[in-house]
């Protein structure tokens, strides 16, 4: 007989056994069926549960209120100041008098009461125009922290949308793992069909089996790994953490990113850079506040008052009566203040308040600079990333392919256990790779759209 009838003799059992190899075992890696699946989440969906429920945004959304509540022209101090008083008061007293040595006037539990009323009036009309100083300065404060809520916002988005790819990046590597357990547990039964004819040793199921095994360990810790991501996603939009859910978007990267817009966005749309602007006005503000003390104070003051005293024990000569004693009426005038000298402290706070004007200005262009090292660094990144990303998704088809044939040459008897295990292993680390980049080049993506203002709109 010919070799190579001889090689096509020996070659049937192995056509046999991979005629009747079995998928893999899907109760090994599904969920019962019993158990509903889990709702599905997009991103939208993610993004809109964080601003309403991530407690980060809800608080700094209260500063605004709070910083919204104390623009008043009452908190600048350009409305009158009304107050009431009233008091009410008794008293009981022994009284000894004497007007000689035989007229001793002596009263035992005198009683006298007092009754006070009024209401007064104060209202500042020049302080230096400190009074419209200081209600600019509370409207930029306002504005500030709209800027800081904004950037607390778009952040806040930022981190909800890496934590939501991240949970798409590991229920990919689930999927991998799920694929490479396939393949073991082919491996395994091809295998076992080899020693059932008697052409294979025993050493080799049990190698395969410890393959698998390996690949099952890694499958149970990625499953560890896929539950936390979520429940770090689920921490971030303020439910439950072990609220389960199935993300619905893919994760896909964005190829026509442009770095001229990116830095025209900062320049014009960055909540930190205005942030930072706002906050050299409040410093300027803050100096001509100072400098407006520096002029006389004028007022207008005016009050309504009632004054009634009763005396039980007042004495007309020698007889012991009562005196009654009110006073009513209106009052009012100007009031006027001049600061004349006090030790120079107006000048020192004056100074200091330039100083502090002049750090806002190093710390605008200190943000300034720093966005445009962010945005730079992002940008070089994302570019790299987008590099790696065409080379790891031709080399993944190159995997799967390779995969294949070795999975059918193993069928055929033509490539060892060895060699299959290797090439299963080169594409289960060409998918790993292929989701890690894809995610770090979504990161960069993400954080350019962050600070060139592009993702949340309004605060």
């Amino acid at each position: 007989m010919k070799f190579p009838q001889l090689l096509f003799l020996s070659l049937l059992p192995f056509a046999a056994v991979a005629q009747q190899v079995p998928k893999a075992r899907p109760n090994q890696l599904a969920r019962p069926a019993t158990v509903a699946p889990a709702p599905a989440l997009s991103l939208q969906q993610a993004i809109a549960e964080a601003l309403q429920h991530n407690y980060g945004i809800l608080l700094s959304r209260q500063d605004v209120q709070i910083a919204e509540n104390n623009v008043t022209r009452g908190n600048a101090g350009q409305l009158p100041s009304l107050t009431g008083n009233l008091t009410r008061t008794f008293n009981n007293n022994n009284i000894n008098q004497r007007f000689g040595e035989a007229d001793p006037r002596i009263v035992n539990g005198a009683s006298s009461n007092a009754f006070n009323t009024n209401v007064t009036l104060g209202w500042t009309i020049f302080d230096g125009l400190g009074m419209f100083i200081a209600y600019d300065r509370l409207k930029t404060l306002r504005q500030q922290q709209q800027q800081i809520t904004r950037a607390t916002v778009e952040e806040t988005v930022e981190t909800v949308t890496n934590a939501y790819y991240d949970v798409v990046r590991q229920a990919g590597k689930i999927t991998s793992l799920e694929e490479a357990l396939k393949i073991g547990q082919a491996r395994i039964d091809l295998t076992q069909g080899r020693v059932d004819v008697g052409v294979s040793a025993k050493v080799e199921v049990l190698t395969a089996r410890v393959d698998y095994n390996a690949d099952r360990s890694l499958f149970l810790q990625q499953q560890q790994a896929l539950a936390a991501a979520k429940i770090t996603l689920n921490n971030l939009l303020g439910r439950t953490p072990r609220l389960d859910f199935e993300p619905s978007d893919s994760l896909t990267v964005t190829r026509d990113l442009r770095e001229d817009v990116i830095t025209a966005g900062i320049k014009a749309n960055n909540p930190r850079l205005a942030q930072a602007k706002l906050g050299v006005d409040v410093a300027t503000y803050d100096r001509r506040l100072i400098r407006a003390s520096r002029f006389p104070q004028i007022g207008l003051v005016s009050g309504y008052g009632l004054t009634r005293n009763i005396n039980n024990a007042a004495f007309a000569g020698t007889v012991l009566t009562t005196s009654t004693n009110s006073v009513q009426g209106l009052n009012y005038g100007v009031t006027a203040s001049v600061p004349i000298f006090n030790g120079f402290n107006i000048r020192r706070q004056e100074q200091n308040a330039r100083v502090v004007e002049e750090q806002s200005k190093l710390s605008l262009a200190q943000t300034d600079l720093q966005l445009d090292a962010n945005a730079a660094t992002a940008f070089a990144q994302y570019q790299n990333f987008l590099q790696l990303l065409d080379l790891e998704e031709t080399n993944i088809q190159l995997a799967r392919q390779n995969v294949d044939i070795a999975l059918e040459r193993y069928r055929l008897g033509l490539l060892t256990p060895l060699a299959l295990r290797e090439a299963q292993r080169n594409q289960l680390d060409a998918e790993t790779r292929l989701l890690d980049i894809r995610y770090s080049a979504k990161q960069a993506e993400t954080a350019l759209r962050r600070l060139s203002g592009g993702l949340v709109q309004a605060p």
